[in-house]
């Protein structure tokens, strides 16, 4: 399917001049994800990389542990939306039961509907991987992440998650209109890939709340870089799993969160 979709604008100026003109946007729609047979969330997401974004919404949601326990993925264009279909291993039918079972609201964050607060910050793994980027490979994946952005140029209004080695080199990088969708984009192309960090990083177009910490965390991300602010509770929850968390990266300056006292 289509990125982009050509829509009429009409161009405005300060002298009030008017001028009509077309221009690319980034396509959104629902996509309603499906796992075993059951209804489990919809999503609004570009339609585009399906199979990784579904391999990556699985990690996300601990539906199942490796990329292998997915049988199949497919889907399909219902007119208004699209249906993607995961079918899991016998095995993980039980864990897509019980989270069905405590949805109660949908969103993009990989935690959605769940029912109480103890479940929704349960602890997450420690992080065991070591990023040996320094400081300058950083600010290399920051000036390069423009060139693998052609969602972005097209339409200004997609964000990009990009698997940077660590000498700041793009390895691969995938864009969609939702944050949370892109880096699932990504944690899902690399698994299906076979691709692991090797001392890298995660680069995202994006303010660094905690839905994205978490996401990192359970695909083993050594660092995790965005380019805007992190919320209070995304440096708790790194500082926690020992996740490195540079934030507010931009050309000129970035801010590495301080490791907690004690």
């Amino acid at each position: 399917m289509d990125n982009t979709a050509d829509r009429p604008f009409i161009r405005l100026a300060p002298d009030a001049a008017r001028a009509p003109l077309t221009r690319a946007v980034a396509v959104e729609m629902p996509v309603a994800v499906e796992a075993n047979g059951l209804g489990y969330a919809v999503m609004m997401a570009t339609p585009a990389d399906l199979a990784d974004f579904a391999c990556g919404f699985a990690l996300a949601e601990r539906l199942v542990d490796a990329a292998d326990e997915i049988v199949e993925i497919d889907h399909h264009d219902t007119g208004n939306g699209l249906i993607l279909r995961l079918t899991l291993i016998p095995e993980r039918a039980d864990r897509v039961i019980d989270r069905v079972r405590h949805r109660v609201a949908e969103s993009s964050c990989g935690l959605c509907g769940l029912e109480n607060l103890e479940q929704a910050l349960r602890p997450l793994p420690p992080v065991t991987a070591i990023s040996t980027a320094p400081d300058a490979a950083i600010f290399a994946a920051l000036a390069a992440l423009r060139d693998h952005q052609p969602l972005n140029r097209a339409t200004g209004a997609a964000h990009a998650a990009a698997l940077c080695g660590a000498d700041g080199t793009i390895r691969l990088a995938r864009e969609d209109v939702g944050r949370h969708n892109a880096f699932d984009k990504l944690i899902g192309a690399m698994r299906r890939g076979g691709l692991d960090w090797d001392g890298g990083f995660a680069l995202l177009s994006a303010r660094c709340s905690y839905e994205l910490v978490e996401k990192a965390v359970l695909a083993g991300c050594p660092m995790l870089v965005t380019v805007s602010a992190p919320t209070s509770l995304a440096l708790d929850r790194a500082g926690a799993a020992g996740l490195r968390l540079v934030a507010l990266a931009r050309a000129d300056a970035a801010l590495e969160a301080a490791p907690a006292a004690g």
